[in-house]
């Protein structure tokens, strides 16, 4: 015998009373032998492999080379000094690593799958990771089933186990009592997910033990791929590679036939090479990326990918849902019609409904929530639940609108069914307050109470002695208006988008007037509501409904097919699509935008798997919070590469002019190494802590092509290296003519200068970061407490480098005039004004 809804009389049993589950001390008990519910990885990197990966680096071999060569030319003191100067840079990346390896664990904590157990007779809501063998789990459309088990009960039950096998289409399973219990269908598998229907399974084994587990064990080696954003960088580091190898085997020729000596020659050739080139930026990047990340799962915002991050900057539409994500998902009931049958429609609410509630717990969908209260106002939910027991179930689908399930009571078959008013009326032959035109009076009390902005379902029945779930001949039994409210925030945040350059498209399955009322409410402005009944499938639009399409920003009764017709549509405008989601038939739309949102409160775990990032507490305010904070942070990403660019070039450039011409004076190897040491890494850092211009929110939607650096940025850092290359260069020569004329040129006094001006004018190089618009006073940059901090501490460094002797000594440095160090400061900040100057007048921009 085969049975689609049944519940197995032989599965083994694991208590004395199976349906209720095991109790807390059970549990405490397996969870200490079994341990925890999770897939083991092997991808977190030890302390060790930190360590020894900053010393696999091309940098560090080029540096060990020049520590070979200096021990060869006894030059023992700058041997020394590059082996510590490579051991702090070791040191300052083995931190760097640590945090983004760190701050990336803690990402993935923050992504939790919910799981529905019994225990001691009751449902509760709980961590998957706590599940254990001989646990008891219910599964409906949507979960993620978190553990191997067997089905003891079920109701039409599919099940997607591509996720093991490959096969997309689900798999029906059937409970068939006269054969073994270890027969495929009826067995449930971790990481599959039911696409329809619901059951009730026990658990035979979890984590590693699963058919999941025991893959993933095969597989733990395999590495992440890289984000669109480490493959700019990566591409970007190998092109400016390049330029630098080329730029310094001039420099290279150009000493040689000056007639310098050739090992200064090639230390300096090395030492330019090394600080030109920023090896540590996928590090800073992925660093930013993961503290941004973190620091919006404070905004109730868990992003999943890292790549989700940058195409977030550029979202240029948001396809919302309204339920929810526009309104407060705080369902009461309004009203019903007619007033004059009100038990036959309580009676309803409450068997026609898979949610519970108690004195201190709800669990359900909040639209079941809100009629099982209504219903308790009026009775007693329990009672009417005895008196016509569950037997089946067609659950809810966003195809059919409606839900049906079959009860038995009073010598009767009685099938109830609560959907959308024209999917309910369809099945309708009757109703139970019948007039002549009885259909066209409902219709038209729905949409009064739709136009007035009240979410409205119906609700009908039918009772015949056939066992099975009707399909038709119902009777009517009346409408039920639901409020939910826009949430109060949404609107400002749409005004928000709208200033953004993004456009919000509602796409909702309710009520084409209730869509209209919340959307004028909101500010989503739309002359007309596009149905769903009345959209072609894509292949057959014209190019005049594509048009039409996208100029409508209100869709109502859409299918989830017709969402994907929508994403496919915005695409091919070249709209960067984000779309959210929260039901089962929403995955491909979320898997199929650039951006797949998924609710956190309301949405199914399959939803949130395929999802790039999860909305904790469901508002729309939340995405558009998520949106300016991919903005801040691929700008503070940005923002540091030309930092660190044009810091990096400024040096060369400096290097470049005084070996073509010739010039008596010169920066030393370990001076080039300690600019770099000092200059770069806290004031990146910092950078990447920036909280963001005020105007992000006013700037269009950056192109997903476009490259971290652009032309424009590009002539933008090569001005500013010639700025900070000039500052230094003008000092000494400043210098000489003003204090020193006298003495000659003083090939020491002169790389001192140099040296401190380079130092002095990066470290106030990070402040011409700020934003085009914004006053170096009053910017983004100068309320980053992180910045000051960074060059106070770089300040500190430099002092005490220059009062520890051994520490000046391999710096080459001497005492200096307050004449001197006035004209350092001068040109330094001559500098600064000079870039700024340039930004005020246009001549550069950023």
């Amino acid at each position: 015998m085969n049975a689609r809804s049944i519940i197995a009389p032989d599965q083994p049993i694991l208590k004395d009373n199976l349906m209720n589950g095991l109790t807390e001390s059970e549990v405490f008990r397996l969870q200490k032998e079994f341990g925890l519910n999770k897939i083991e990885t092997e991808n977190h990197h030890s302390l060790w492999q930190i360590l020894v990966g900053q010393f696999k680096s091309p940098i560090v071999y080029i540096l060990l080379f020049a520590v070979s060569m200096s021990f060869y030319f006894n030059e023992w003191l700058d041997g020394i000094a590059i082996l510590v100067v490579i051991l702090i840079n070791a040191a300052i990346g083995f931190y760097m690593e640590f945090q983004a390896d760190r701050s990336m664990e803690a990402l993935q904590k923050l992504s939790v799958v919910l799981s529905k157990v019994i225990r001691d007779g009751k449902v509760k809501e709980i961590n998957s990771e706590q599940i254990v063998p001989g646990e008891l789990v219910y599964l409906e459309a949507g979960d993620i089933i978190p553990a191997d088990g067997k089905i003891i009960k079920l109701s039409r039950l599919l099940v997607n186990e591509s996720a093991l096998t490959g096969e997309s289409v689900p798999v029906e399973k059937i409970l068939n009592v006269e054969s073994s219990p270890n027969t495929p269908d009826q067995n449930l598998f971790k990481g599959t997910f039911v696409t329809n229907g619901n059951a009730t399974y026990y658990v035979t084994s979890t984590g590693m033990n699963t058919e999941l587990g025991k893959i993933a064990s095969m597989v733990q080696s395999a590495r992440q791929a890289a984000t669109p954003l480490e493959k700019k960088l990566e591409s970007f580091t190998k092109k400016l590679i390049q330029i630098t190898l080329l730029l310094v085997l001039l420099i290279f020729v150009a000493g040689w036939m000056g007639g310098n000596d050739l090992f200064e020659i090639l230390n300096t050739a090395i030492a330019l090479a090394v600080a030109a080139i920023p090896e540590g930026l996928p590090i800073v990047a992925t660093l930013g990326l993961a503290r941004g990340m973190l620091k919006m799962a404070k905004h109730n915002v868990i992003v999943k990918k890292l790549s989700a991050v940058e195409t977030l900057g550029g979202t240029s539409v948001i396809c919302t849902d309204k339920t929810g994500t526009l309104t407060e998902n705080r369902m009461t009931v309004a009203g019903v019609q007619p007033s004059t049958n009100q038990q036959k429609i309580i009676e309803a609410c409450v068997l026609c409904n898979t949610a519970s509630i108690d004195q201190s717990n709800e669990v359900g969908d909040p639209l079941e929530i809100a009629l099982l209260q209504f219903a308790s106002q009026h009775g007693n939910i329990q009672e009417i639940r005895n008196q016509y027991p569950k037997i089946d179930e067609e659950p809810f689908s966003s195809d059919s609108k409606r839900m049906l399930t079959l009860h038995k009571g009073k010598g009767k078959y009685v099938t109830v069914a609560k959907g959308a008013v024209e999917s309910i009326l369809n099945l309708c032959s009757k109703s139970i307050n019948s007039t002549s035109d009885w259909k066209h009076d409902v219709l038209e009390g729905a949409n009064k109470l739709a136009a007035d902005g009240f979410k409205v379902i119906a609700v009908a029945s039918n009772e015949r002695n056939e066992a099975g779930i009707a399909d038709d001949a119902f009777t009517y039994l009346g409408i039920i208006g639901l409020i939910d409210p826009p949430r109060q925030d949404v609107a400002q945040a749409i005004r928000e988008c709208k200033s953004a350059g993004i456009r919000v498209v509602m796409i909702t399955g309710d009520h084409p007037a209730t869509a209209k009322e919340i959307g004028r409410q909101l500010g989503i402005e739309s002359a007309q509501v596009q149905l769903g009944s009345g959209m072609k499938s894509y292949d057959q639009l014209t190019e005049i409904e594509k048009t039409n399409w996208i100029n409508q920003n209100i869709f109502a009764r859409v299918s989830p097919a017709q969402k994907l017709d929508l994403i496919r549509l915005y695409q091919e405008k070249n709209f960067v699509v984000g779309m959210t989601g929260d039901g089962v038939n929403d995955a491909p739309a979320l898997k199929k935008a650039d951006i797949g949102i998924a609710m956190g409160l309301r949405g199914t775990q399959v939803a949130q798997d395929v999802a790039d990032m999860v909305i904790k507490d469901d508002s729309f305010a939340s995405i558009v919070t998520a949106i300016k904070h991919g903005r801040i942070i691929f700008d503070n990403i940005r923002k540091f590469v030309v930092f660190l660019l044009s810091c990096n070039l400024s040096e060369l450039f400096t290097i470049a002019v005084t070996a073509v011409i010739n010039l008596h004076f010169q920066l030393f190897p370990l001076q080039i190494l300690f600019i770099n040491l000092v200059t770069d890494v806290l004031p990146a850092l910092a950078l990447g802590m920036t909280p963001g211009n005020k105007n992000i929110m006013k700037m269009a939607p950056k192109n997903s092509d476009e490259p971290i650096i652009t032309k424009t940025l590009w002539i933008t850092i090569i001005f500013y290296s010639i700025v900070i290359s000039a500052a230094g260069l003008g000092a000494v020569t400043t210098s000489h003519f003003l204090f020193h004329k006298e003495e000659g040129w003083n090939p020491e006094l002169c790389n001192n200068i140099l040296f401190f001006t380079l130092i002095c004018s990066q470290l106030l190089h990070v402040l011409n970061m700020n934003a085009k618009g914004t006053s170096i006073f009053k910017s983004e940059i100068t309320r980053n407490r992180y910045v000051w901090y960074s060059i106070l501490v770089c300040v500190v460094i430099l002092v005490g480098c220059y009062e520890i002797p051994t520490v000046r000594q391999a710096l080459s440095l001497f005492p200096l005039t307050i004449f001197d160090w006035t004209i350092i400061i001068a040109f330094s900040f001559a500098g600064l004004i000079i870039n700024q100057l340039a930004k005020v007048f246009n001549i550069i921009k950023q």
